[in-house]
């Protein structure tokens, strides 16, 4: 028994997270074109027709950008809060769009998905857990600050695709104008290194495997940095830093006994 899951892609250009099983799988977000989309799950063979739905964590525009194409070529439900639809001014086909409510499960095929409200500059932001019995899987970036919904579900993840988009270093020196700097580290815009380094530390679960460090910015942020501060304090967890220029490989998440 296991989950199959990689990151097609993950920063400011486009986020889309594939996450399932021999039967059924999930995107969250939508952040490439539908052709990019296709061809990166080519590349890595999996096969498109096991998508059964696309969950939406929020509206900006690396996030939905391919929604409109993929779903209606694919004929894929969308599941999307109405705010965050409203937000996202797409037309979307009716007759595929489902609302969700945040902490009550959705069940898609053998996957059940969760969603929570989570701390981002956007209309109605989620992020998401992804279950396949007792393996689970999170998807948590565009987060401003911890809160005690994100610590609640990080310690029951497997396996978990966290935001660490930039070092307090790097932006403060950088050329970002200073209302950018404050809308990215202001507590609802995105999580710093230091942050996300801090939740994996004092909350990651004894049986996490594998931690993707996702939504790195390419002005503020190095990956080899990145891989450096948390590889020293892995313990045992595989750290892969998602690209935001191509997919990862796919990874086999499996029950990891304490």
């Amino acid at each position: 028994m296991s989950l199959y899951i990689t990151s097609l892609n993950t920063g400011s250009n486009g986020n889309c997270f594939y996450i399932g099983n021999d039967e059924d799988a999930v995107l969250i977000d939508a952040g490439l074109s539908c052709k990019e989309t296709e061809t990166r799950l080519a590349r890595l063979g999996l096969d498109i027709q096991k998508v059964r739905a696309i969950f939406i964590s929020h509206e900006h525009s690396d996030h939905i950008k391919g929604l409109p194409v993929l779903a209606k070529k694919h004929q894929l439900p969308i599941y999307i809060t109405e705010k965050t639809r409203l937000s996202g001014k797409q037309l979307l086909p009716e007759h595929l769009v489902y609302t969700f409510c945040g902490t009550l499960p959705v069940n898609i095929g053998s996957l059940q998905i969760i969603a929570f409200p989570k701390l981002h500059d956007a209309a109605e932001p989620h992020s998401f857990t992804v279950a396949h019995k007792d393996i689970k899987i999170g998807v948590f970036t565009d987060i401003g600050d911890h809160c005690q919904n994100l610590v609640h579900h990080f310690k029951q993840c497997h396996a978990v695709f966290l935001e660490a988009n930039y070092c307090d270093e790097m932006l403060e020196k950088g050329n970002y104008p200073y209302f950018l700097k404050r809308r990215i580290s202001g507590g609802n815009g995105h999580l710093s290194n230091q942050k996300a380094l801090d939740l994996f530390v004092n909350h990651r679960s004894a049986f996490m495997s594998h931690l993707f460090l996702s939504h790195l910015s390419k002005e503020n942020n190095c990956p080899d940095l990145v891989n450096s501060l948390f590889t020293q304090v892995a313990n045992g967890v595989e750290i892969i830093v998602a690209s935001r220029l191509q997919e990862t490989p796919v990874y086999h998440i499996g029950l990891n006994p304490i």
